[in-house]
Parts: structure tokens; C-alpha cells; sequence
């Protein structure tokens, strides 16, 4: 690296110092010297950090820790990763070097100033290269020693693992890879956003401006949905507004750190911007976007009439990649399209269609055959609308949401967690989903004609691989029975009739109220009768019904469906079922005439039970209603970590099988909600906790010869059924198109287990 100053203020910075400084480091540095607001800053440069490896007498040791990482072993990269970070941390800063942030921290003001510490990450030879987000800032910093600390601890972020991960996914070889540090001057903002110069989407000359109250972390960070402001630059007037409802607002808190603030009613509902403040950022924004030639993607703050941008970088949705199809080289050569905008892939395929937006259940009418439809996010009561459309595309959730579970059974393209596809795309559009990818690209691309997603699992039937653990499978929808048939699974593990009950779009209570129980039994009783037929002599687990109160509400029959804070933690599963004896007896009919027609591979599982208690009052109430609870087939789910760790409890009840639910599992064991876009980096169903509560529970099992299997979506996970089946589950149930990579793992590691035995007796 060439020699460059261990600290550089904005005002001497130059677009060609990126390597030094930066891209959040340059662009500060660029609009500082255009004359935008820029608050008061300097950088500790990327030489500065290096010095610091090698004075201090890390740099080899660090670098040696992280060669021949393997970083697809998540234990391994957390391991590594929290040595190397600690090792930055363990060592002092070189006294020049903290003498000189020290020395230009008190340039910026006598009494100390308030400053926001960010990470600028560069590598050295590849200014292009992306590394947004994948490191540490610091808000609300006061004094010396905080700073300094802030600031080796944005250096030791450098090595947090999804860093490190990333950078090896990219090729960059970690000695490349150095971090500048932006010092600040924390601006208090009493409202501040985002903006886009330009339609983020198609270009036009509209600024688009999202704001809320207090600092900007709320908005960048979606924890709170921004009012939404369209200013026209040709008219130069504000010709859209929509006012959100914002619950919270984020500011600094004493000395260091920021805290979550309730608003007021009023505050919640009051427009964060006049026109004349829009007008004034569209313009702020133009001078961005006119300099750098590019539409920007800018965030600002505003304290009192004092207007100040804190950052801008290009708006990277206006651009034209391939779409990977493939096909010939040809072929994906001539396929582009503009990113319209992007989330995560939950259910693979490629369609084009006409885009919907579906606000809530009453607009599912507008939807016809092989449209797209994309809303916030889907329920039960949409699933009949799901069946009709070619793709979903959501603004939250993650691959454990309900659209991500349900379109995969359809075989239906789906992305999710896309944030604000119902804001930028718009109805009537023609788009392309890449529902692999987690991308959604403007217009038509017709994909190769040779695709025949339905021909492999079919294939894969024809000759079974013969596995000593069961490889069930999940059905939500009888019409999805025969394709899951398909794939040779050994039974069904998961068959969840709440998708048949809310796709009716009347509660069970209306069917109850309006002496229309027949029509109810019967629609329960078919939709269950067609997934038993494709599975002769094969157990088909039923799950009761498990529905959220939020889910009823919009049904006809749901205006009296309680308000709960946390629906998924409220009256639903078993815990419903019997304070609504009604309801549950509904439920039982259906499955007696099931069994008296013979269909003896029928189970009934039970969700969300937490106390043996659950299930000893459920067995009684069926057996008053005349099942022969003696013979029947009945279970739990093991969803919350109660029932993992009371298994034993449950058998003596009388369970005749358990199976996990991991989905709900994992959320609990962890508090993360699992369809929470904001936080499904942290929901890990490998964490050490989830794993302990599972190898207990099948232990036990094993041990009083009950079967033991999972549902949730960990069981489509080949890495993680190999574990399961080294540590003695009974069978595994996967997602329809998981099942013929599941068989396959689950039969490799049963070799390896023989092998290893045969060796050890050898």
C-alpha cells in the first residue's frame, strides 16, 4: 500500500483515495467537496489499520489462523472467527497512531462531540468490490477512550464471520481486504430517511423519499415502515404521499449507544415531512446525482431546518444482468433484464407474469391464471389464489414464512423477505421471477423449453433407494398429494389441514353457527381421503388444526377473532382446540370416518402441546366421541423446548410417535421470529441449543420404542438429516422436492455407519 496519513479529513479526500478510505470514505470526501451538507468528519485510513497488524505483531498470526478456513463449517467459522477478532482486540494501538485519532477527534470540538463510528471496508486493487453491511458502526460515541475503543472494534469486525465467509465466496484473499474507520459527528436528527434520485426502478426523474422520526437506523434497518414521499422533478411539486403508521423511533442514549423509543398516537400518524422539505431533499438529491452521473441511493437528516446528507452510493436496481436459465450459452447470453428488485429464494423456478398486489384477502379476487402476485405476505386464506398464480414475491419472511412453505408444495417460484416489492412494483406490470435466485427482473424472458420440473422426482421413484430410516414427506394441499407421491417417500409426515380449512374462507365457528357442520366434516374429510389414497398402506401423519388468530380474522366467521400482541405465541394449536371443544370435535368426526372406511395408516398429531396434560385431555375427549383412542394412531409435535424436554412424560401419557416441529423450535429455543427478514440471519437450526433439546428427545424415544421424526424445514436439509440420523431419528419428513437429495444423504450416512461398524469389528 502506498504511504498515506494515518487520518484524513473529508475536505482532503480525494474519489481516488477509495483504497485509503473507502467507498463510504470517498463518497463523503466527493460530497463534501461539491458543497453538500456533509456533517463534520475524518477517516482513520485503511494504512493506519495495517500499521497496526504489523507494529502491534499480529498481522502473521491472524493471517495464519484464517488460512485453509473451511468456511461452509459454520462451527469452524465462528470458532475462527472469534479468535481472530479477539486477537484484534487483546493487542493496544500504537501510540502514533491513537495520538492521532485522539489529536483530530479534539479538532472537532473542545468539549468532545458526539460521533457515529463506521466501518469503511476496501480491498486494495478491486475499488469495485462490495462489502455494504458486513461490518460494525458505533452511534451516540462521547470521548476519548469510547472512540478509540469503537474504533479497533470496527477493525475487529473486519474478521466477523459472514465477513470472512463472504470474502472467500468472492475469491478475495483476506490479505487484500483493509478497513478505514468514518468519525463523525453524530447528527441528533429529529427526522431523517433515505431517498432515491431517480425511480429506483425505471429511471424517471421522481425522487422517491422515505423518512421517520429520529435517526435513520429505523428506516436502513426496516424496523419501522417510513412515510414514502414521490416528488416529480419535472413539475417540481410532491405528487404522492403515503403516511405510515411508525410505532418506534430509534435515538442516541447517554453517553454511548441508542435505545428504542414507543411514539406517541399522535407522532405514529403525523406526516414526518412538508412538501417543502421533500422539495428541498430532491434537490440536495439531484446535486448528488448529477455529479456522480448516476442515479443515487442517499440517506439524510434533518434538525430543525438544517438539512444534512450522511451518505450516497449508486441505486443498484437500474442495471442489466443475465438471467441464468440453463440453457445454451446462447441462450443465457441474450437473456437480460433490469433487477427490479431482490429478496431471498424460496421455492426455485423462472416464470414471467403480470404483476398483482394483493393488500389483503379481498383483492385475491383480481387474481386470474398465471399472474404474480406479491403482498406483504401471505396467509392461509390466500391459498386458494395461490394455486392460480405462477410466482409470489413477498415483502417479508424468510424460507420458513408461510408463502415460502407453500409454494413450495405447489412447485410455484416464490421470493420472499424482498422488503419493498409491493412499494416498487406495480400492478399490471410484466415481470420475471427467479424464485432460485431471490430476483425479480422487468419484463418477459421465455425459459428453455426443455424444463420439466415435475419429470425427477418421478424418475427418482422408479428405482427407490431402500433406507432403513423412513424419508416421509410434507403435503399442505390434496392437489399437491399425487406429485408427492411421486417422489417414492415412505408415508407422510406432515399433512396440515388448516391450508384446508382457510382455503374454505370461513372459520370452523361459522360452519358451527350456521348449522352447516356436514359441509365442514366433508370438505375435511375429502381433502384428507385424496393425500391417504396417494399413500396406500403408508402412514400419513394429520396435523390438527393450527392457525393463528390473525389468520381467522379476515375469514367470514373471524369478526370476533381476539387482538393478540404475538399471534404465534397465542391461542392456537391444541391449546385452541380445547377451549373450543366445538371446533375440535369437527376435527375428530372427520378422522372416525376416516378410520371406519378403513384407511388405518391415518395419524392424528397434535401442535403446540408443552404439557402431557394437553394430550391426556385431547385422548379423553376423542375417546368420549367414540374413537378407539386404544388402537389410534396418535402423536405430538415437539415445537416448544417444554415438550422436547418432557418427552418422556408424554410416552407414559401414551404418545405412539413424536415428531419435531423444528420451524417453531428453533424460534422459540432462540426468540427469533422466524419470519422476521431482519433477523433470519440469526435463526440457526444448527445452534447448539436446538440440537441438545433434539439428540434428548430422540434418545428417550429410542429408548422406550417410539418413533421419533421431524417436519419442520430443518428435515429438508441434507447436512442436518445427517446429523439426525447419526444420532438415531426414526424417519425424516422433507418438503416435495427435497426428498430425493434427502433419501440419498440419509442413505450415504447409513452406509457410513455400517462401514464404520464393520470396521471396528473387523
Amino acid at each position: 500500500m502506498k504511504e498515506m496519513p494515518n487520518v484524513l479529513w473529508l475536505e482532503e479526500i480525494k474519489k481516488e483515495d477509495i483504497n485509503s478510505v473507502g467507498g463510504k470514505g470517498a463518497s463523503l470526501g466527493e460530497m463534501t467537496a461539491i458543497g453538500l451538507p456533509v456533517p463534520k468528519a475524518f477517516v482513520v485510513t485503511a494504512q493506519a489499520f495495517r500499521k497496526f497488524l504489523i507494529e502491534t505483531g499480529i498481522e502473521e498470526e491472524l493471517f495464519r489462523r484464517l488460512e485453509r478456513l473451511d468456511v461452509d463449517d459454520n462451527g469452524a467459522l465462528e470458532s475462527v472467527s472469534k479468535d481472530v477478532q479477539g486477537l484484534v482486540l487483546s493487542v493496544e494501538m500504537p501510540d502514533q497512531i491513537r495520538e492521532e485519532i485522539v489529536a483530530a477527534y479534539d479538532r472537532m470540538g473542545e468539549d468532545g462531540t458526539v460521533v457515529a463510528v463506521r466501518s469503511s471496508a476496501t480491498a486494495e486493487d478491486l475499488p469495485d468490490a462490495s462489502f455494504a453491511g458486513q461490518q460494525d458502526t458505533f452511534l451516540n460515541i462521547l470521548g476519548e477512550t469510547d472512540l478509540l475503543e469503537a474504533v479497533q472494534q470496527c477493525w475487529a469486525s473486519l474478521y466477523g464471520a459472514r465477513a470472512i465467509y463472504y470474502r472467500s465466496k468472492q475469491g478475495f484473499d483476506d490479505r487484500s481486504v483493509n478497513i478505514a474507520v468514518v468519525v463523525q459527528e453524530l447528527i441528533r436528527s429529529e427526522k431523517s430517511g433515505v431517498m432515491f434520485t431517480s425511480h429506483p426502478v425505471t429511471g424517471e426523474p421522481l425522487t422517491i423519499v422515505e423518512g421517520s422520526w429520529g435517526l435513520g437506523e429505523a428506516v436502513v434497518s426496516g424496523s419501522v415502515s417510513p412515510d414514502n414521499y414521490v416528488f416529480d422533478l419535472r413539475s417540481e411539486r410532491v405528487v404522492d404521499r403515503l403516511i405510515a403508521e411508525k410505532e418506534i423511533m430509534i435515538v442516541p442514549e447517554g453517553k454511548r449507544g441508542t435505545k428504542t423509543v414507543t411514539l406517541s398516537a399522535k407522532q405514529r400518524t403525523a406526516p414526518v415531512l412538508s412538501d417543502a422539505e421533500v422539495a428541498r431533499l430532491a434537490t440536495l438529491g439531484k446535486i448528488a446525482e448529477d455529479h456522480y452521473g448516476i442515479p443515487q441511493d442517499v440517506e439524510w437528516a434533518i434538525v430543525g431546518d438544517v438539512f444534512f446528507i450522511l451518505q450516497s452510493r449508486p441505486i443498484t436496481t437500474i442495471k442489466r444482468p443475465e438471467i441464468p436459465h440453463g440453457g445454451s450459452a446462447e441462450q443465457q447470453k441474450s437473456s437480460l433484464g433490469v433487477v427490479l428488485v431482490e429478496g431471498q429464494g424460496a421455492s426455485p423456478g423462472v416464470v414471467s407474469g403480470r404483476v398483482v398486489i394483493v393488500r389483503d384477502v379481498k383483492d385475491t379476487s383480481a387474481v386470474k391464471d398465471g399472474d404474480i402476485m406479491v403482498t406483504k405476505m401471505t396467509n392461509p386464506d390466500m391459498v386458494p389464489a395461490m394455486r392460480r398464480v405462477s410466482a409470489i414475491v413477498t415483502d417479508e419472511g424468510g424460507m420458513t414464512c408461510h408463502a415460502a412453505i407453500v409454494s413450495r408444495e405447489l412447485g410455484t417460484p416464490a421470493v420472499v423477505g424482498t422488503k419493498k416489492a409491493t412499494k416498487l412494483l406495480r400492478d399490471g406490470q410484466v415481470v420475471t421471477v427467479d424464485g432460485e435466485k431471490g430476483i425479480i427482473y422487468e419484463g418477459a424472458v421465455a425459459a428453455p423449453a426443455a424444463a420439466a420440473p415435475a419429470a425427477a422426482p418421478a424418475a427418482a421413484a422408479a428405482t427407490p433407494v431402500i433406507t432403513g430410516t423412513l424419508v416421509k414427506v410434507n403435503v399442505s394441499l390434496p392437489e399437491a398429494a399425487q406429485r408427492a407421491a411421486a417422489t417414492g417417500a415412505d408415508g407422510v409426515g406432515l399433512l396440515r389441514i388448516e391450508h384446508l380449512i382457510l382455503g374454505l374462507a370461513k372459520t370452523p365457528g361459522w360452519y358451527i353457527e350456521h348449522d352447516a357442520e356436514e359441509e365442514f366434516i366433508a370438505e375435511l374429510y375429502g381433502g384428507i381421503k385424496t393425500v391417504l389414497d396417494a399413500f396406500p398402506g403408508k402412514p400419513v401423519w394429520v396435523r390438527t388444526l393450527d392457525a393463528p388468530t390473525d389468520e381467522f380474522r379476515n375469514m367470514e366467521g373471524g369478526e370476533e377473532e381476539p387482538f393478540e400482541h404475538n399471534p404465534m405465541l397465542g391461542w392456537r394449536g391444541i391449546r385452541r382446540d380445547l377451549r373450543s371443544p366445538e371446533q375440535f370435535r369437527l376435527q375428530v368426526e372427520a378422522f372416525k370416518r376416516l378410520w371406519a372406511a378403513g384407511y388405518d395408516n391415518l395419524g392424528v398429531m397434535f401442535p403446540m402441546v408443552n404439557h402431557p396434560n394437553e394430550f391426556t385431555q385431547a385422548r379423553a375427549m376423542m375417546k368420549e366421541w367414540g374413537v378407539d383412542v386404544e388402537n389410534a394412531t396418535l402423536g405430538v409435535m415437539i415445537e416448544v423446548p417444554g415438550s422436547a424436554l418432557m418427552v418422556e412424560e408424554f410416552i407414559q401419557a401414551g404418545i405412539r410417535f413424536a415428531s419435531f416441529g423444528t420451524n417453531d423450535l428453533i424460534q422459540y429455543t432462540l426468540a427469533i421470529d422466524r419470519n422476521n427478514e431482519n433477523v433470519a440471519d440469526m435463526y440457526q437450526p444448527k445452534h447448539p441449543a436446538v440440537l441438545r433439546l433434539i439428540d434428548y428427545a430422540i434418545g428417550v424415544c429410542r429408548e422406550n420404542g417410539v418413533e421419533c421424526s421431524i417436519c419442520g424445514q430443518a428435515g429438508s436439509d441434507p447436512e442436518m438429516v445427517t446429523w439426525l440420523v447419526e444420532h438415531g431419528i426414526s424417519s425424516v419428513s422433507a418438503n416435495i422436492d427435497a426428498v430425493p437429495r434427502i433419501r440419498e444423504a440419509v442413505a450415504r450416512k447409513e452406509r457410513q455407519i455400517l462401514l464404520d461398524a464393520a470396521r471396528r469389528n473387523a
